[in-house]
Order: C-alpha cells, then structure tokens, then sequence
C-alpha cells in the first residue's frame, strides 16, 4: 500500500486537488445546474458542512457565554469593593457625627461654668477591670493641666487629676478608693463626703459617708458637690441615693450612691480649674502690690448663681 502510494503520489494528490476545487465550487454556488457527481459528492460533503457550521456556533455561543461570564464577575467584584467603600464611609460619618455630638456636649457643659477655664480631653488608656476608675488622658503641662484639676461630663462629675506630664495626664473618678468628694443633697441641704467603695466599686456604685444620724435625706434624692471643698466647684451633680444605711455606732448614716456618669463607658471629658482667674478679668494692681511687685488677681465673680466657694 505504502509503494502503491509513493508510486502514484503525484496521481493521488493531483486528484485531491480536483476533488477540492470541486466541492469549492459546489458549496460556493457557482453553479445552478449540478452533475451527478456534483449531487454524488453535496450529498457526502453537507452533513460535513452542517457539522463544522454547529461546531463553529457552538465554539462562538461558548466564548460569548465565558466572556460574558468573566464580565459579570468582574462587575460583581466592582459591585463589591463599592459596597464596602460606601459602608466604610458611613462608618467615618457616623463616627463624626458622634464626635461631633459629644463635642457639642463638651461645649454645653463649658458654658455652665463660664467663670473657670476649661479644655476638653479624651481618655487614652485605663487600668485593667470594666470601669473607668483611674485612667490617662491626652492632655498634660503643655496644655497648662495640672494636679486636682476637676474632669465633668455631660452628666456631671467624673473625677479629678492626680498628675500630670508634658502631654498626658494620670486621672482618678469618684469610683476611685482614694477619691473623697464633700457633697450634699439637693433636696434637703444634708452633708456628707462621696468617697469610693472597693465592694460598691464592682457595680459601678459609690458610697456618701458622714451624714448625720437626724438626717431627712431619702432614697432618690440627687447629690451634688457641696460648698465644702478646696477642689470641687459646688453644685457639679454627682448621682442618685440608691439605698441608705445607719452605721454601727447609730450616730451616722451612709448612703449607697449611683453616679449620673457612665464610667463604664467613658470617653470624651472635660477639664476645668477652680482656681483659674475669671475668664475675661485682669488683674487690678492695688497700693500694696504696687509696692511689692506681686500680681493682683480679684476675687471670683460668680455668674453661674451655684455658690461657687471660695
């Protein structure tokens, strides 16, 4: 077979060529009248024809539908990184919008105390355990913060500095164990010190000790810092009386207090100093500091009507 090939090789393709200009020529319709072998080889060469023709369908349908495919997933992908772009700046909005908030919280409260110079902080680091008692805030003695400066929030009182660095601040609440706060009720005018409470600490919870055994304060009653401290401006509200309780000796009482603050969660606060000049006053110089040299100040002027002590 292999000879009978090589022999007729020339034959053989010749033949070929024919065959194809012919099936050319069919397909093409260049004729309208075909011969009968034209007939023999349409009806040999047509399913052929009809095959590569489905063969070449199918092979475009397939590469539309992988490319549509392929579009799809990379507009879903598009879709996608949208999504979260749009939900990470919701996100940065919202949290503006509580900055903002508590801010304006910060700028309320300055404006009960116009007399005091005020600055506002956030907290930047706190001991372990659920509840703000001694923490660290952000501003220090490059912001003229110094030791006993009072911290308020929106609430009332929060607690008190304790020292301070060039640009931090270590702070103490009224949860602290150390913390001592003169205070009073509201209502009825009775005295007593705010002081924290290790056991009362873990509810979030103070106590008020030192009221008098005759007392008429009453559960419900507000608490406010009193007249009595060197530190504290009077009135700044505290909390509630939760419960009360006569101590031992029967002389005195003491009152379960929870604060108005939320020291749980605690983040913006502000800083005012009791013992800063009226904001807006000069010093006047007087005969005897003229002669000495020394800075008058003058006393306070209370505007806030809260009997600010001396």
């Amino acid at each position: 077979m292999q000879e009978f090939f090589l022999k007729h090789k020339k034959h053989i393709i010749s033949a070929g060529i024919v065959l194809l200009v012919l099936v050319t020529v069919i397909a093409s319709g260049k004729k309208l009248n075909a011969t009968l072998l034209e007939s023999a080889i349409g009806v040999v060469v047509t399913p052929f024809q009809d095959l590569t023709t489905g063969i070449s369908s199918w092979v475009d349908e397939t590469v539309t539908s992988a490319r549509s495919k392929t579009d799809l997933k990379e507009e879903n992908e598009d879709l996608k990184n949208q999504i979260a772009e749009l939900m990470e700046e919701n996100r940065r909005l919202s949290m503006y919008e509580t900055e903002n908030a508590k801010l304006s919280s910060l700028l309320k409260i300055a404006q009960r105390y116009p007399n005091y110079e005020s600055v506002g902080a956030k907290i930047i680091a706190k001991d372990p355990g659920v509840w703000y008692d001694d923490f660290v805030i952000d501003k220090g003695t490059s912001s003229d913060i110094s030791a006993n400066m009072v911290l308020i929030a929106p609430e009332g009182l929060v607690g008190k500095v304790l020292e301070s660095g060039a640009t931090f601040s270590k702070a103490q609440s009224i949860l602290d164990s150390r913390s001592s706060v003169p205070a009073k009720s509201v209502r009825t005018g009775d005295l007593g010190v705010v002081k924290g409470d290790y056991a009362l600490s873990n509810n979030g919870l103070c106590k008020m000790e030192y009221i008098d055994g005759d007392a008429e304060i009453m559960v419900g009653d507000e608490i406010v810092t009193s007249h009595l401290s060197d530190i504290y401006p009077e009135g700044l509200t505290i909390g509630k009386v939760l419960e009360i309780e006569t101590d031992t000796n029967g002389l005195t009482k003491y009152a379960v207090i929870e604060p108005y603050v939320d020291l749980k969660h605690l983040d913006t606060i502000l800083i005012i100093d009791k013992n800063s000049p009226p904001v807006g006053k000069t010093a006047t110089p007087t005969a005897e500091t003229a002669e000495t040299g020394e800075e008058a100040t003058e006393p306070e002027e209370n505007t806030t009507g809260m009997g600010v002590a001396e």
